[in-house]
């Protein structure tokens, strides 16, 4: 069979994927020149099959989804995100291949599936819309043998309990004990291959040294990729394990998006696919199964709006891999699985607006702020504090959606590094070396440079006075003023009487220069998706495995619900990971 060859990821998709290539790679100090390209990996639509589909409103006919849409405060009157599954004509088919797995989506959970799938002897086949997939970095696992080394013991009942109460009990338990019981395993494999390139993987490790609010499991693990003299990564995630599923007799046909799933007797039995250079349909068979994994619908922002009005609101940028556009959670809706009615978004703290400008979506015009996570002050558009800083990345964003316009300010003061270094935050907050010596995601210089270039671009505001500062950010200066002095009273004190806040994360705002800027959330992946089994098996309206359909990662549901789990650092990707290898391992021995 004739596959295309594999390309190098683009620069722009590399930048999203490998954090810490592109951190030092494409963020120097003083500059932000990387966030336009950070944000055009995220483009509103994209052409073929990947934008909002139209046609009927085909809901309750495959799959009951309308009512889920209707439920979450969509309509698919309004948006018709679903659309009618796609009629081809058996003479528009050109070609039809045969295999035994077929893996559609080569990214994140993809690779880790089709390696699994081959080396338990199935013949492969990896269909891309694209010309490569890609891999995150920060793996979230527990028991693998880094956290042995370092004697981190992760009790596997303790941090189900915590997912599950953090979805208010929304979720499938069975699905976390396969992740909590999987993911040491499927770690340690992957850094077997990355050990056969030369590249180390690190534990991200440190110890709580105070006492906190809500506790940090230590589950990440990162790559340290190679560097190049200009900082920049020269290896990554999606060629190391493409060229070891080669090597293992796996096929890849890039540039051929799924249009559909093909169901035989009740089975599904292969999919419809369309080559996007000559627009022709191919047909493939695959005996024992299909794995679905093309990433969510973050990109498809008509989905969004239908799914998760509330949350859609809250944003104001995006860094998402291309292609999330809904295609496989679609195509398995048609085929009769069933959709979760708990729609979820990954929200980070991490996006600047300009001044005067209100959160609407994706494209409301705000830029990458990384020191925004910091538990710094923040207040609302009147001035005044209304939340405890101090909790997970997304807790800001939901304490927003409460407040004026649902925006906040974040506030700090000349004395910012100093203390960021006493905040001690842990994942992707750390802006300095772990305990153990694993590097920050974006290092504390780096992350000052960039506050550098937004201030430059007129988002981020300085000014030599509090009521200065008041005025670039239109705030009203008398009760701004009054909070940045009742804020030192307890910075003083230590102890933060009105909201709770750890001492040693309160911070004095005295010193000059101030600094400020208007901000919200951005997102980087939706969460919700086709409800599975333990086998990643999709599942009916009835609850019922549909044979030969297998969904991982971001297009799986039963997972999350109300937001992301973010006391475990790289829990939704140590999730794909660790899905994808069953699945893939599932689909063969089926």
């Amino acid at each position: 069979m004739a596959t295309t060859d594999r390309e190098k990821l683009s620069p722009e998709i590399e930048h999203v994927l490998s954090r810490r290539g592109f951190l030092a790679g494409a963020l120097s100090i003083g500059t932000v020149s990387a966030l336009g390209a950070l944000s055009g990996c995220a483009p509103a639509s994209r052409g073929g099959t990947d934008g909002a589909a139209d046609g009927g409103a085909a809901g309750a006919a495959a799959g009951g989804d309308a009512a889920g849409a209707a439920g979450a405060g969509g309509s698919t009157a309004a948006y018709d995100w679903l659309g009618s599954e796609p009629e081809i004509d058996a003479a528009a088919i050109t070609q039809t291949l045969e295999t035994e797995v077929l893996v559609v989506g080569g990214g994140t959970g993809g690779l880790f599936a089709c390696c699994s799938a081959a080396e338990n002897g199935a013949k492969v086949l990896v269909i891309d819309k694209f010309t490569s997939g890609g891999i995150r970095d920060d793996m979230g696992a527990i028991g693998s043998r880094y956290q042995q080394e370092a004697g981190v013991d992760i009790d596997i009942q303790e941090i189900v309990r915590e997912a599950y109460r953090y979805s208010a009990g929304r979720m499938q338990p069975d699905l976390h004990y396969v992740w909590a019981r999987e993911s040491g395993q499927t770690v340690d494999w992957y850094a077997d291959r990355l050990a056969e390139r030369d590249v180390q993987l690190w534990l991200e490790y440190t110890q709580e040294k105070e006492t906190v609010n809500y506790k940090h499991f230590v589950t990440g693990h990162s790559p340290a990729w190679p560097m190049d003299e200009n900082g920049a990564a020269t290896l990554n995630g999606a060629t190391v394990l493409t060229d070891y599923a080669l090597g293992l007799g796996v096929e890849f046909r890039y540039n051929t998006p799924m249009v559909k799933l093909l169901k035989t007797d009740g089975r599904i039995s292969g999919v419809i696919a369309q080559q996007s250079d000559t627009g022709d349909y191919v047909q493939i068979n695959a005996s024992k199964g299909v794995i679905v994994c093309t990433g969510g619908y973050a990109e498809n922002h008509e989905m969004l709006k239908a799914l998760q009005p509330e949350t859609y609101d809250l944003l104001g940028w995006e860094m998402i891999i291309p292609g999330a556009a809904g295609d496989g959670i679609k195509a398995c809706i048609w085929a009769g699985a069933d959709h979760d009615i708990d729609h979820c978004l990954m929200l980070f703290d991490r996006c600047a607006l300009p001044v005067g400008t209100e959160p609407q979506g994706p494209d409301s015009g705000g830029a990458f702020f990384w020191l925004g996570e910091q538990p710094f002050l923040k207040v609302n558009l009147k001035g005044r504090r209304f939340t405890n800083e101090s909790g997970t990345y997304d807790f800001i964003a939901h304490a927003a959606s409460k407040q004026p316009q649902r925006v906040y300010c974040t506030i700090w003061d000349g004395n910012f590094k100093d203390d960021i270094v006493r905040f001690d935050m842990h994942g992707c907050s750390r802006t300095f070396p772990n305990d153990n010596g694993a590097q920050p995601d974006i290092p504390l210089e780096i992350a000052a440079g960039m506050v550098d270039g937004l201030i430059e671009q007129g988002i981020v505001q300085q000014a030599d006075s509090i009521e200065e500062l008041a005025e670039k950010l239109q705030l009203p200066a008398d009760a701004f003023k009054a909070t940045i002095e009742r804020y030192n009273e307890l910075y003083d004190a230590g102890a933060d009487e009105d909201y709770g806040k750890e001492a040693f994360r309160l911070s004095a705002v005295r010193q000059a220069p101030f600094f400020g800027t208007w901000a919200c959330a951005y997102t980087l992946a939706t969460l919700d998706g086709i409800r599975i089994d333990t086998d990643m098996r999709a599942l009916d309206a009835q609850g019922e495995p549909i044979p030969g359909l297998y969904v991982v990662g971001n297009d799986s549901g039963g997972y999350y619900a109300n937001t992301y789990f973010n006391l475990a650092t790289g829990h939704a990707c140590g999730r794909t990971v660790t899905f994808g290898r069953h699945a893939g391992k599932a689909a063969a021995t089926a």
